[in-house]
């Protein structure tokens, strides 16, 4: 049995990060992996489908995956090299609260991520049934594709499969997709993308996405589609052996953790998407960043009630903080400032006018209380709103702010004028 100072089960963007960060602290670390590293976003979730986003065909997307996802691995391979760290390549296991695999150590980092969440629908073992990874995996583009679920994997699927020319059919549970999203931001974007688009040239017009909002799915045989993709979310990767830890944790929501991602177990923490808190891997990287100060002692300022968002449909969609409609649930008082990529100089150069802002701010004192946004490159300028809450500015501060002319920032100042 080896003494470590930190062991780290998983080597997704959560235990990476950690086991990066840990190092160059001087910690020794070993970190569990029984799969490839990098985990579900490298592998077959942000990366993979980003690649597919930014591809013109079906074909080129499947191409640019492998090279992308390839590289990108390596990379991490890489940072896990650090003398500081070893990489044990088979999945950790607890012995009891202080041992894994062959390893000890006070402290001990649960990264093992998440899975797809599987409906209990009729028919869902069917071989046309996918889940995202199973439709990454696709060697040949369906003509007819059906997404169960208008959350953020069905959404960008659904677009970019519509974009490729596949015959794209979104089926969602609630009235409206995309339940983080402001009602009207995710309103605006669903309309826009229901609407026929130009074709190559020689094709035509090629149809929009056809959705079907307040329906439930009972049966997989009444949907008529070649492929059917389950994009009903994700739940935590939680393991039998976290028993023997002695944890506590639920199959359903996760290890249990407080604020700072302690679990009931001295010394044992958990990060990302198996806590359940924030299922993003900026998430999952900050939480690491938090973990490992907390074990060497270092204070921080990370403000995880401020977690950006963004959905990276065409054109894409981004927010920050509460939706007006949870403002409004909660009592809070608030303003709603908007903007218009139409009104925009660089949009319209680029032809990207289709797009709104809201900003919430709060009517005693200007402070920024969120942004929920759509349009091209929405998600740079939430990430711009975000980092401006974390330094509580105000709207008369950012009125004051230059910003570059001509650029897509500038429908954010506009918001404050």
């Amino acid at each position: 049995m080896s003494k470590v100072d930190l062991i780290i089960i998983g080597a997704g963007p959560g235990g990476y990060r950690a086991a990066e960060y840990a190092a160059k602290q001087g910690l020794k670390v070993v970190i569990f992996e029984g799969s490839e590293v990098g985990g579900t976003c490298l592998n077959v979730g942000c990366i993979p489908t980003k690649t597919y986003v930014h591809s013109a065909t079906f074909a080129e997307a499947r191409e640019r995956m492998a090279t992308v996802v390839g590289q990108l691995r390596q990379g991490v391979e890489g940072i896990l090299s650090h003398p500081n760290i070893t990489l044990v390549r088979e999945k950790g296991v607890f012995t009891d609260a202080h041992t894994v695999g062959d390893y000890t150590a006070d402290n001990i980092i649960i990264a093992t991520g998440s899975e797809t969440k599987w409906l209990p629908i009729k028919g869902k073992d069917a071989p046309r049934v996918v889940d995202s990874t199973g439709l990454l995996n696709l060697e040949t583009q369906p003509k007819r594709l059906a997404i169960i679920g208008a959350g953020v994997i069905g959404m960008e699927f659904a677009s970019v499969f519509n974009r490729f020319g596949t015959e794209v059919t979104v089926i969602e549970y609630l009235k409206e997709c995309l339940p983080a999203l402001d009602s009207d931001i995710a309103k605006r974007l669903r309309k826009y993308l229901e609407r026929p688009r130009v074709g190559d040239g020689t094709s035509g017009m090629k149809g929009g996405i056809t959705f079907k909002m307040k329906t439930a799915v009972e049966d997989i045989a009444d949907i008529d589609a070649d492929v059917v993709l389950m994009a009903t979310g994700r739940k935590p990767r939680v393991q039998a052996d976290f028993a023997n830890a002695g944890i506590e944790f639920d199959e359903r929501k996760g290890v249990t953790v407080d604020d700072h991602f302690k679990t009931t177990v001295n010394g044992i923490f958990a990060i990302g998407d198996v806590n359940g808190k924030q299922m993003l891997a900026h998430a999952a990287e900050m939480q690491a960043i938090h973990v490992v100060n907390q074990i060497i002692g270092k204070p921080d300022n990370i403000r995880f009630d401020i977690m950006p968002a963004a959905i990276f449909t065409q054109p894409e969609a981004a927010c920050v903080g509460p939706t007006e409609d949870q403002l409004k649930a909660e009592g809070i008082a608030y303003e709603c400032r908007k903007s218009f990529w139409r009104a925009n100089g660089k949009a319209l150069a680029m032809g990207e006018t289709e797009g709104m802002l809201k900003l919430f701010v709060s009517p005693e004192d200007g402070a920024i209380l969120g942004c929920h946004a759509y349009g091209a490159h929405s998600a740079d300028i939430v990430q711009e709103v975000s980092v401006l809450m974390c330094k509580h500015t105000t709207i008369a501060e950012l009125a004051d702010m230059v910003h570059i002319h001509p650029t897509l920032s500038e429908i954010l100042k506009s918001a404050v004028e």
